[in-house]
Formats: structure tokens, C-alpha cells, sequence
């Protein structure tokens, strides 16, 4: 049996993680990029004890793709895009597989509609709230060339996991991407 390899995650500072993603023609095209990206959420999940979701872009690969385990289901969105934001918004602090150590005060859409290809190339559209549309609006940023550290509130929203852990974790507003 073949198994896909584990990819080195992108950090900050790499050119890469600011380039816009380009679309991804067909689902054969995308299929062995799912793999790797698979593979390499849950080896940073097992080193760093979390993580939830990641774009192509984030192992090096500049595709439209993006890869989340959340609450028991898998998606794999191929050429997704952000149809609706909904007005009301929701503050969190963020972190990213590309900065594991920093954490982002920011805010988000409390809703979202995503419209994306599947793996048989039809089109599917996923409206979302918590946790899920969080996690899209993240991701979908990454194909963007957006960071968090792009969307702090100011310059006082950050703070090094370990600072987090002290101050903040009681209230359990981290994300994790």
C-alpha cells in the first residue's frame, strides 16, 4: 500500500503563503494534493495537539484546495469560494499550523455560505455558523494571500501560546485552526 507523505507546513515569513491560489481544473488534479494534505493535518495534530483544517498553499502548493476534520466529518472543498458574511460577527483568538506558537485576537463572521466542487466536479454549497464557518473564513484567506495575523484587531491581539495558556485559556476562546 502507497501512503502519501507527510508535507512540511509553510511558516511565517515564506513568500508562498502570501501568493493567491490558482483554480484547480478537475478533481484528479486535486486528488493526490487531499492526500498530503490529509496526511500532514493529522501528523501536526499528533506533534502539536490540534488542528482542524489546511489549504494547499500551506504545504506549497498554490491550488484552491482546502482540507478540514471537524466534528466527525471530512471535507474536501476543491476551488472554494465565500458567497455571503454575515453581518453579525463573533471575536476569537485564532492560530494557524504556519505560526502554531501565536495566537490572534480577531473577528469573524458569525455566518457564511461557501460555494466549492466536489470530488465527482459537482458543485456544492455549505452554509455554516461556529466553529465550521470560523474555520472556512480562515482557510479561504490562506488561498487569498491573507494571514490572521492580517485581521488582528490592533496591535495588542497577540500572543505567544505559552502567554495564552497563562492568561486567557480559562475562557476557552482559542480556535485552533
Amino acid at each position: 500500500m502507497y501512503t502519501m507523505p507527510v508535507r512540511r507546513i509553510l511558516e511565517l515569513g515564506d513568500p508562498m503563503l502570501r501568493v493567491v491560489s490558482a483554480a484547480v481544473r478537475t478533481p484528479a488534479e486535486a486528488a493526490r494534493v487531499f492526500e498530503d494534505l490529509r496526511d500532514t493535518l493529522h501528523s501536526f495534530r499528533l506533534a502539536h495537539g490540534f488542528g482542524r483544517g489546511i489549504s494547499a498553499v500551506q504545504i506549497g502548493e498554490p491550488k484552491r484546495l482546502i482540507y478540514i476534520e471537524l466534528d466527525g466529518s471530512a471535507y474536501r472543498l476543491r476551488n472554494p469560494h465565500l458567497e455571503f458574511e454575515s453581518e453579525e460577527k463573533f471575536r476569537l483568538w485564532d492560530d494557524c499550523f504556519s505560526f502554531p506558537d501565536l495566537l490572534v485576537w480577531l473577528e469573524r463572521a458569525a455566518r457564511v455560505r461557501v460555494r466549492y466542487d466536489d470530488e465527482e466536479s459537482r458543485t456544492r454549497v455549505v452554509d455554516a455558523s461556529g466553529a465550521l464557518a470560523e474555520l472556512l473564513q480562515h482557510e479561504i484567506d490562506h488561498l487569498e494571500g491573507v494571514l490572521a495575523i492580517d485581521r488582528a484587531l490592533d496591535r495588542t491581539s497577540f500572543a505567544t501560546r505559552q502567554e495564552w495558556q497563562a492568561r486567557y485559556a480559562g475562557a476557552r476562546q482559542r480556535s485552533g485552526e
